[in-house]
């Protein structure tokens, strides 16, 4: 009889690619390109300066290992930032605000659940498209999935409304103050120049992401038992009742307070350079508040919000473990190798698949180099002075890099917003990666028509360009 194969652990999956990373550092030729400091402090590389490292790193066994805890400590600000999330969101449903809130918004999408989901990913994709916004989203995923189950839907449904608003809003943003500023000033490229085109393709690449998601709520809704998280527990219980409180003072009290601390959340990032830190005090306001509106003694509070902590453990583990697949691979200097013996083929290609090749590059090194910005100041100055020459001129280039780095957001196991999410939300990565990969197939392919039409067409060859602070 066939043994049947059993997915591994996530844990054991990011495991498995921190020791392919690994073996890598021992396979791969280790080099580095000379690097600028730029006028923000930040370094990025420097085109055609790719040298073999004279001094060859060979990691040992211990350092493997050692990556792990290095990883945590890495990823520290993502995993106390869901931790204090978790445990003040456990507050604020002992009050009874988070099922009367769901029970209300039952009443408004009970029998319009594609509406909720289209609601849900423009809302996402504008935000993320406008002011970089992804960790934020973190605190939704719990009322979102209870507010799923309560329709007949699951746990993946949730997911797939936030992580798609959030990819694809990054992926087609109009002016991402962490992406496309980034990249066209390293480009060389004026900024918010060729903003028509990213504008003009926001909304069918959303009603793409919608498509996906409705798709297979409906076919969720109508077999229960074809959800790829069927036999995945939900992180908040039983939520398919009926009995849900109604809202009351308290709990509109309660509710106002969660949106008074997101709007100052997004004033924080987009005027004071806030994140993660300043987010997680914002919210410990928030939980306090809701603690003392919802007249829970302090004894009952602190028990709920460690609650809340503990069944997020797991979630916490593995975001400090995916940050450790870079980790190994900047310890064994190869980083720089992979991103020149990506890009040297490009010069060989004509230009309109030169450009797919740019995307394909892309997301793929945001597999190593999962920060946004850390990837413009590694990858443009490589990409712009290449396809000067050979026909894609720089606006095209930092199209091909959002691209690459804002769709690949979606599914790369080092995001660790990715793994906060899907985390909180009890999905586990296999469930999510079956769930996601056809839709970053269908992303690709539209983003690959875009980027040959956008070379036909010669997008941005208008532009004049602006004085490279590489050069």
């Amino acid at each position: 009889m066939k043994k049947e194969f059993n997915v591994p652990h996530t844990l054991v999956l990011l495991l498995g690619m921190m020791l392919v990373a690994y073996i890598a550092t021992w396979l791969v030729p280790q080099g580095f390109f000379d690097t600028v400091t730029l006028e923000n402090g930040r370094e990025a590389v420097v085109a055609g300066t790719y040298s073999l490292s004279t001094t060859q790193v060979h990691l040992s066994p211990l350092d493997f290992l050692v990556a792990i805890p290095r990883a945590l400590a890495a990823a520290q600000d993502v995993i106390f930032f869901v931790f204090i999330v978790g445990g003040v969101l456990a507050i604020a449903r002992a009050t009874g605000a988070i099922d009367a809130l769901i029970g209300s918004l039952l009443k408004g999408f009970g029998h319009k659940p594609y509406m909720l989901i289209f609601m849900v990913i423009f809302v996402f994709a504008l935000a993320s498209g406008a002011i970089g916004t992804a960790g934020e989203y973190i605190p939704f995923v719990l009322i979102l999935v209870g507010l799923c189950k309560a329709m007949r839907l699951d746990a993946m449904t949730a997911v797939g409304m936030v992580v798609t608003g959030y990819g694809i809003g990054y992926g087609v943003s109009a002016f991402s103050p962490f992406t496309v500023m980034v990249a066209q000033k390293v480009a060389g490229v004026p900024l918010y120049s060729g903003i028509e085109l990213r504008l003009a393709i926001f909304l069918p690449f959303v009603l793409i992401g919608f498509h996906h998601v409705w798709k297979y709520a409906k076919m969720v809704q109508a077999d229960p038992s074809r959800s790829y998280v069927k036999d995945v527990a939900c992180p908040l219980g039983d939520n398919e009742l009926h009995d849900y409180p109604a809202l009351n003072i308290r709990h509109k009290l309660i509710l106002l307070g969660l949106v008074v601390t997101v709007g100052a959340a997004v004033w924080g990032i987009s005027t004071k350079g806030w994140y993660l830190y300043e987010l997680g005090a914002l919210f410990i306001l928030w939980g306090i508040f809701t603690a003392v509106v919802g007249k829970l003694s302090p004894d009952t509070a602190s028990n709920k919000f460690i609650e809340g902590v503990q069944d997020l453990a797991t979630t916490a583990i593995l975001i400090g473990v995916a940050r450790g697949i870079a980790l190994i691979m900047e310890d064994g200097q190869i980083l720089h190798t992979l991103v020149y013996g990506m890009s040297e083929p490009l010069s060989y290609l004509g230009a309109e698949l030169a450009a797919v090749g740019m995307f394909a590059m892309q997301t793929l090194l945001n597999l190593f180099i999962p920060s946004g910005s850390g990837q413009a100041y590694v990858t443009m100055p490589l990409m712009a002075p290449v396809g000067d020459l050979i026909g894609v001129n720089r606006q095209i280039a930092v199209l091909a890099y959002q691209f690459g780095d804002g769709f690949s957001n979606m599914i790369i196991p080092t995001n660790a917003v990715l793994m906060g999410i899907i985390g909180m939300a009890g999905v586990p990565y296999h469930a999510w990666f079956k769930f996601c990969f056809p839709l970053i197939l269908k992303l690709m392919f539209a983003a690959s028509i875009v980027l040959v039409l956008a070379v036909v067409f010669d997008y941005g060859a208008d532009v004049q360009p602006v004085l490279n602070s590489l050069n």
